[in-house]
């Protein structure tokens, strides 16, 4: 279990993240036109998973934006923006904003993904809801880096996480 902060104050999440140099675990989430999307479809390319509690929060925006332009220039790279955040308001966020280089996916149903990948939020006003996380896969599935930001308001390390693609 991780200790995070939310505001200062310290919630938790229901376990500890992949570590570097271990196979993804697979998934399926929920695409914004609710097909089904697993870790099987992006085989071949590298990925950035970058995973936050809700689009509709500014700093779960910023970091959409942010990943969207940096993924432009990204060869053989798909930035995949996870929440529990329904597709339809996902779908809002990226058609309002012009992102067209992220793919969001929704954990709506059932939250599995948040559970296997240790990053759950597991009390204080945010429970249930995914803690913001980043997570690199190469080509072959392998875990090249994870971040556990220690504070929900605080944006990832983008340049770690790019760094080493």
């Amino acid at each position: 279990m991780a200790l995070i902060t939310l505001g200062g104050n310290p919630i938790h999440t229901n376990g500890e993240l992949p570590s570097v140099g271990s196979k993804a675990t697979d998934f399926n989430l929920i695409k914004i036109d609710l097909g089904t999307a697993s870790l099987a479809d992006f085989t071949g390319a590298r990925i950035i998973l970058n995973i936050f509690p809700s689009i509709d929060t500014g700093t779960c925006a910023t970091s959409v934006r942010t990943f969207n332009e940096k993924a432009s220039s990204l060869t053989n790279t798909k930035v995949l923006c996870i929440s529990r955040d329904l597709p339809f308001a996902q779908k809002r966020f990226c058609g309002a904003e012009g992102l067209e280089n992220v793919i969001n996916l929704s954990d709506f149903k059932d939250g599995s993904f948040g559970k296997n990948y240790g990053l759950e939020i597991t009390d204080g006003p945010l429970a249930g809801l995914h803690s913001r996380v980043i997570v690199v896969i190469d080509e072959n599935g392998t875990i090249l880096h994870t971040e556990q930001v220690n504070e929900i308001a605080d944006e990832p390390n983008y340049e770690a996480a790019l760094a080493v693609l």
